[in-house]
């Protein structure tokens, strides 16, 4: 209950029903607000309690001074809770142990239970093993549920043993796109209230949800299962970027070139830690599927959230996909009597602004290896033959730079590297690949799987291709991965499907798959050619990721693109053709076919939107979303409250972060004696540190497995065993692409051991096992944007386990910050202007971090003094940066500070 001090608690009378509210203008100054801190109001209003949450609190959020830095903190409660399975099974796996622990020390069990709505969509698993077939989708399910019978067994245990937990079982769509369209509720109905739907999600792209006007962002698991068991969120009043949308867009540009626009910007822009708030005329004229579209992108551009307000065009969208009459009039009723409705006139207060006219995005990609390098796309062509350089060994063995004469067949010379090389295919016919080789194509991701105007658009592009007698490339490996079963109802209504089939594009899954690097394997003769030629290849997907290693262990270069981009790559079949200007192939009598001839006019698309996607489409395929098919209910799964562990289990094993836990604290010590595990660049993402994609045999995780009887073509990828944590800590650190500084002239999970003699190069697993061993604490040297990208638990987790008691680095991601001090590892940075480099550090050194103590008086030291066996010293600033999270830190963690909680009330 609501202490109630603003006198706000009140009633709105919808139709014949009744709710209990709390009125935002009963707070001095809540009128001037921008949308999304309104929503933040309501939420310290209802869940005012005197302590954790007080009138304080809320007088400052309505006194908030748009020009400050952040500086209060407040307790934000979400409404609910999502997931996807990669990190929800972690989630499910630490409730579970959280229950043998809180028993352990003397406490009720069923304490550990949602008190928040927690839903669960498995969609990360699928991997598009089979493609350009009929049946590629059943295949790859069957393997699906092969390789994932144990945790799909735990899962469906958790959905038993836990109260106000539901799974949406494998085969049914992508998370962010199931939130969308049946599982928010924008205006949320509980025990008789009604308040704005909130949410934080166990994937950093639950921002998606932000075009529905719904408050949420993403956070690591542990996070998530603190707001599951009833924490509040810690955080400070934030800045609120302003981006005002005036005009439209122009025919032949698509959401995506819009929302790559948007990243450039706000990311050049520097919004890390701020919310973005979309406002103007032309939010009016922004679709809801482009305003998702554009929430979706909110981690590529750093924000913390990127939202939109309620209007009509929210209520239009809740109508399409199947919400009652009464939710829609509930939502209306409750923004309007809020201040909650946009006003396209309006000036709120924000903290800085940018503006966008519509009319001035053009089409573009992004790429190779970050979602925020923007290229227009008429300058693809020229921007690839630059920046292969980078990835192609050109230099001959004097030490001069050297390329072929000619460039490959078919493309004029022009200096840029070449190797063709001439592949075989099983039919016994031959072509011939280079460097830029488009050898996945792929229509994936949440971000635009969810438009139904970018997916339609790829399927006329489809059909006027075969018309014209074109069809990918035979070196393509191209994958459709819609993000709901209602993509392919309406498909399959506007007659499109046998066109997308014919190109290639057959349905491989309702999943992530190519861009959370399930792509699966290239053919055989292409990944041998790539491999033994060490071409500089390329992927082309219309995900919102494309990070070095992410895609496919085969392919160096990756580009985000539109799905009508990602088939007219595919026809094209190489990054060098400019296909603005290029023949995409020739049609029948041998004519040249451009894209200009196989590009949908705005007329068409819409056209086919307006006539083949109905409310009728989403009901049914959201009647019975949680029961899942035969193969899902027929999973034999233990019952009880606590769960029956598998010691021979490879997928789920009961964690070691509670052992020899008590109800009393350690006291927070000095760290002496560090070494560096490993010394990292700039832009080190979550995806370098995080395991993800498939498990090499040679590596210790590929080890691991065949110890335990796993054989090689069962070894899944790391996302899949999430819930083991002996296979998790032995691929941290271990992308394929992680440079570590310490071991020079390596490439992957590499470091120097320097508890051995010569301190010799070996696995970073390795060498932490002997540290660990010798009782020596590790620290991990990092440059700017660190940890950027997926809000991945196990980058923390795997860090800490490691045994890393710090990180310094120049700068981080808000996320991953979070997360390690969530995992009891403390997060430090360079001063101002330094850096580990400017600080002639090189990672050979001993290091001692001293100041760190100051924690037990319960305060948080600003700086801490760093010092090393070489003479360096300098201080570091902490980034513990509330009262909340000192908290975490002292208790060694969020879970032990959840669960001493939970057992002491």
């Amino acid at each position: 209950m609501s202490a109630n001090s603003f006198d706000a608690r009140s009633t709105l009378q919808v139709g014949d029903e009744s709710y209990e509210i709390f009125r935002l203008d009963k707070v001095e100054g809540s009128a001037r607000l921008p949308y999304s801190l309104k929503v933040l109001l309501e939420n310290l209003l209802r869940t005012e309690d005197g302590a954790n949450i007080t009138a304080d609190h809320i007088r400052a959020l309505g006194s908030w001074d748009s020009q400050a830095q952040p500086s209060q903190e407040i307790q934000f409660t979400p409404a609910r809770v999502i997931m996807q399975d990669f990190t929800g099974v972690p989630c499910v796996v630490d409730l579970a142990t959280m229950r043998e622990a809180v028993a352990a020390l003397g406490g009720d069990p069923a304490k550990i239970n949602p008190l928040s709505p927690a839903e669960m969509v498995i969609d990360h698993s699928v991997i598009a093993d089979k493609f350009g077939t009929n049946d590629a989708f059943k295949q790859n399910v069957d393997l699906e549920y092969g390789r994932n019978k144990e945790r799909y067994q735990f899962l469906r245990w958790g959905q038993t043993a836990f109260d106000d937990f539901k799974v949406v079982p494998p085969g049914t769509g992508i998370v962010h796109q199931v939130n969308i369209e049946h599982l928010a509720r924008t205006v949320m109905v509980r025990n008789g209230q009604a308040y704005p739907d909130t949410l934080v999600g166990t994937d950093s792209h639950t921002t998606m949800v932000n075009g529905l006007g719904v408050l949420g962002w993403g956070v690591g698991g542990i996070e998530a299962e603190a707001a599951m068991l009833g924490q509040p969120v810690s955080m400070l009043i934030p800045r609120v970027v302003g981006f005002k949308l005036t005009g439209e867009l122009t025919p032949g540009t698509t959401a995506t070139d819009l929302v790559l626009t948007i990243t450039e910007m706000l990311r050049k822009h520097g919004v890390v830690g701020k919310f973005v708030e979309f406002y103007g005329e032309g939010v009016a004229a922004t679709s809801l599927a482009n305003r998702a579209t554009i929430g979706n992108m909110s981690p590529e551009f750093g924000s913390t959230a990127a939202i939109f307000p309620i209007d009509d065009e929210t209520i239009k969208y809740l109508k399409l996909t199947g919400r009652s009459e009464q939710q829609l009039a509930l939502v209306e009723a409750y923004a309007k009597e809020q201040g909650l409705w946009l006003d396209p006139k309006a000036e709120p207060d924000f903290s800085e602004k940018l503006e966008l006219d519509l009319s001035t995005v053009v089409p573009s990609i992004a790429g190779p290896k970050r979602p925020q390098d923007r290229i227009v796309l008429a300058n693809a062509a020229e921007q690839f033959k630059s920046d292969v350089r980078n990835y192609v060994d050109t230099v001959d063995e004097a030490g001069q730079e050297s390329f072929p004469a000619s460039d490959a067949p078919a493309v004029a010379p022009n200096g840029a590297p070449s190797n063709p090389v001439t592949v075989t295919a099983p039919d016994g016919s031959t072509y011939e690949i280079d460097h830029g080789a488009v050898t996945v194509a792929a229509i994936t991701s949440c971000t635009n799987t969810s438009n139904p105007y970018v997916m339609v658009a790829a399927a006329l592009v489809a059909k006027k291709a075969v018309e014209k007698g074109l069809t990918r490339k035979p070196w393509v490996k191209t994958t459709l991965a819609p993000g709901s079963k209602v993509v392919t109802d309406y498909f399959d209504k506007a007659g499109l499907t046998p066109y997308l089939d014919k190109v290639g594009f057959n349905l491989v899954g309702y999943g992530c798959t190519t861009c959370i690097g399930n792509s699966g394997p290239l053919p055989e003769e292409v990944s041998k050619a790539v491999n033994d030629h060490d071409l500089a290849v390329t992927s082309v997907l219309s995900g919102n990721r494309n990070f070095e290693g992410r895609i496919n262990p085969d392919v160096k270069m990756n580009y985000l693109a539109s799905p009508p981009l990602v088939v007219a790559y595919a026809l094209a079949g190489s990054m060098k053709v400019d296909i603005t200007k290029d023949a995409l192939g020739t049609d029948q009598d041998g004519n040249p076919v451009f894209l200009k001839d196989i590009w949908p006019s705005e007329a068409e698309v819409n056209d086919v939107v307006a006539n083949a996607i109905g409310e009728d489409m989403f009901s049914k395929s959201y009647s019975d979303v949680f029961a899942g098919d035969a193969q899902w209910q027929a999973l034999s799964i233990p019952t009880g409250n606590t769960f029956e562990w598998d010691a021979e289990s490879t997928y789920v094993r009961k964690p070691p972060y509670f052992e020899g836990m008590t109800m009393e604290t350690t006291p927070v010590s000095d760290i002496a004696g560090a070494r560096v595990l490993a010394k990292l660049g700039d832009s080190v993402t979550t995806d370098h540190i995080s395991p993800a994609g498939a498990i090499k045999a040679d590596t210790p995780a590929g080890k691991y497995l065949t110890e335990h009887g796993v054989e090689r073509r069962d070894f899944n990828s790391y996302g899949s065993r999430r819930g083991n944590h002996e296979v998790m800590i032995r691929g941290t650190f271990a992308n394929i692409r992680l440079r570590n500084q310490i071991a020079p002239g390596t490439e992957g999970g590499y470091t120097r051991d320097f508890t051995q003699a010569d301190a010799p190069v070996s696995f970073i697993y390795d060498a932490s096992q002997n540290y660990q061993a010798a009782g020596i604490p590790l620290v991990i040297l990092g440059g700017k944007e660190y940890g950027s990208g997926s809000s991945r638990d196990w980058a923390a987790k795997g860090t800490a386990l490691l045994g890393v008691k710090a990180v310094i680095t120049e700068s981080y991601e808000r996320i991953h910050r979070s997360n390690l001090i969530g995992m009891g590892v403390l997060p430090l940075q360079f001063p101002a202007g330094q850096s580990a480099d400017s600080l002639g550090l090189t990672g050979e050194e001993t290091f001692s971090i001293a100041g760190i103590t100051e924690l037990n008086e319960g305060t948080t030291p600003s700086t801490v003094k760093v010092t090393t066996d070489t003479g360096v010293e300098f201080d570091a600033v902490v980034r513990i940066d509330t009262p909340g999270e000192a908290d975490y830190y002292r208790n060694g963690g969020i879970m032990q500070y959840v669960l001493r909680s939970l057992i002491r009330k």
